[in-house]
């Protein structure tokens, strides 16, 4: 069967483009109903905002000088995982009370959903008939109720934050005087959003080395990569200095202690997490793999780069959307190999389910709407809840076949999206890069000048008297 060929797409102007403030009304109205209705139901579940108390205990700890790696907040006494710099931006959390503290970061957290759709149709370069800010909110309305945003929100995490502080910075032309400073306070408050740094300095030095290698000059090497992925580097250093500055001794305790204590963040084998560690876990029935899942998260982590750098150079003439494809392919590859990946990590799910959308707009094709369907489904089934789970009795450590396999939904869609990924990136690295449309008015062949056979001066003369 042959596979159906993309098309291009047209720029054709939507009815009713006159008025182009009506489907950013329409879509304002159904994001505000499904906000509403969502609001309703997390309140008919008695949503606990348990992760949200958290960061409040953080703050007062911060804030009144206590041992923030020593604390435990709540009845489930959970600790701080995150590096102390996340620990002073949660110090405004003490300043209002838990009531209005739990409104606002409800609220916050629905304006972050859909800046994070907006900045996601702005990677993938859609939508290109209707106003982008109706499209965002149109499809935040129905993203709002995918497993890992409920779970976000319920739990008052910060996954929507981090992401578009990433998306931010990602979105945006390379060279761009502040791109990279999203990432470096991302991965101040939390250290996975790092590798995208490592991601773009990759990306810089292939381009350095390729400039290198064909000019043989070492000037003109550094470029928007390289220093994107340097704003991302001193960004994050300066997270680190300004809490070891405020918070000395908890910034001590942490980089020499807490961070290389991944167990302290809960019990590797609950279903709850997503990672490769937590898969392997319940497929090996233990709460401890072993140092097995390191070799396995190296090999993860540099085949995934490599994917991603792959989509990237291939660039967006050989592969439409290739920064999209690369950074959902770096974002999948940082959810699989940190230790522990939670549900509502993979909140990540909103721009993949979105580039796969775009793609099958482009090329029309069945086959790719059934593939984008398939995975928006998976991440709206809570699949990964359908199996015996709970704080006690570690049910995951007696895990059937098919449980195993509900409890790693996740993991399995991140593993089909690199595979897709690395595939058309290989692809399209195979073809030549196609040259750029002629200018208007002119043919292909016009726009390529030819070189004139040299014309004898007597015979130059004699056509000039003809």
């Amino acid at each position: 069967m042959s596979t159906p060929q993309p098309t291009a797409d047209r720029r054709i102007p939507a009815a009713g483009a006159s008025r182009p403030g009506r489907p950013v009304r329409t879509a304002a109205l159904l994001c505000a109903l499904s906000f509403a209705v969502f609001l309703v139901a997390q309140r008919a579940a008695d949503v606990s905002m348990i992760d949200l108390m958290v960061y409040r205990a953080e703050g007062w700890t911060a804030r009144t000088g206590g041992d923030l790696y020593a604390m435990r907040a709540t009845h489930a006494e959970l600790p701080m995982t995150y590096p102390p710099f996340a620990a002073l931006l949660f110090v405004p959390l003490t300043l209002v009370g838990v009531p209005e503290m739990r409104v606002l970061a409800t609220g916050v957290n629905l304006a972050l959903l859909v800046a994070l759709v907006h900045l996601s149709l702005r990677l993938v370069g859609r939508p290109l008939r209707i106003p982008r800010p109706a499209a965002a909110l149109g499809l935040a309305a129905a993203a709002v109720w995918c497993e890992p945003v409920w779970t976000t929100l319920r739990y008052g995490q910060i996954n929507l934050l981090l992401a578009v502080l990433v998306l931010w910075d990602l979105s945006r032309r390379p060279g761009h005087r502040w791109a990279g400073a999203g990432i470096g306070i991302a991965a101040g408050i939390k250290l996975t959003p790092a590798l995208f740094a490592v991601f773009l300095a990759l990306c810089g030095l292939v381009r350095a080395w390729r400039r290198l290698r064909g000019t043989g000059r070492s000037d003109g090497i550094w470029n928007p990569w390289l220093r994107q992925a340097a704003v991302a580097a001193g960004t994050f250093a300066g997270t680190v200095l300004l809490a070891a500055a405020v918070l000395p001794r908890d910034s001590w305790r942490f980089w020499t202690e807490a961070v290389f204590s991944p167990e302290r963040v809960g019990r590797v084998e609950d279903t709850a997490n997503q990672s490769l560690r937590g898969v392997l876990a319940r497929l090996l029935h233990t709460g401890d793999p072993g140092s097995g899942w390191l070799l396995l998260a190296a090999a993860v982590a540099l085949a995934g780069l490599a994917t991603a750098v792959a989509a990237d150079l291939a660039g967006p003439r050989r592969l439409p959307s290739a920064q999209a494809w690369a950074v959902v392919a770096c974002a999948s590859t940082a959810l699989l190999v940190s230790p522990v990946s939670w549900s509502h990590h993979w909140v990540w799910c909103v721009p993949a389910v979105l580039l796969l959308g775009s793609e099958a707009l482009r090329r029309a094709s069945a086959l790719w709407w059934t593939g984008t369907a398939l995975t928006a489904l998976l991440f709206c089934s809570y699949a990964l809840w359908w199996v015996p789970h709970g704080p006690s009795g570690r049910f995951e450590l007696r895990q059937s076949g098919a449980e195993m396999v509900l409890s790693a939904v996740y993991p399995v869609a991140g593993t089909a999206v690199l595979l897709l990924t690395a595939v058309l990136s290989v692809r399209a690295l195979r073809r030549p890069v196609p040259r750029p449309p002629a200018a208007p008015g002119t043919t292909a062949t016009a726009a390529v000048p030819r070189r004139r056979s040299p014309v004898p001066p007597v015979r130059a003369q004699a056509a000039t008297k003809e």
